[in-house]
């Protein structure tokens, strides 16, 4: 995926092509886990959650700022709730990490570069 040690550094249109394009897979994974996270607070809370609720609830969980509206959960939409949450935090960090990967190789391997020099 990224050069080898004994290679030089990627020229900034390879490296910035490595950042859109992984910024890209991680918004569509986030999407995905958004939607996944609508519908479950949906199905998993009527009636006291509609579609808006739920979105709202799914992306605060998702950027990792908490659950909005908790009162009236049934058990198996704490249930979701928790799980949902837990997972969220698993993704958004693997995220993050999957978006900085390019920008950390290229900073180790220009170190590695000027210790061999």
């Amino acid at each position: 995926m990224y050069e080898n040690k004994t290679e030089p550094l990627a020229p900034r249109t390879v490296f910035y092509k490595r950042i859109a394009g992984n910024a890209f897979r991680v918004s569509g994974l986030l999407a995905i886990m958004l939607l996944i996270g609508t519908f479950g607070y949906h199905c998993a809370t009527r009636p006291f959650t509609g579609w808006l609720d739920a979105f709202h609830n799914a992306s605060m969980i998702l950027s990792g700022m908490g659950p909005i509206v908790t009162s009236g959960f049934t058990n198996g939409g704490k249930i979701f709730s928790s799980l949902y949450a837990l997972f969220s935090g698993i993704i958004f960090v693997g995220a993050m990490g999957y978006i900085f990967a390019p920008g950390l190789h290229r900073i180790f391997h220009k170190l590695h570069l000027e210790a061999d020099q």
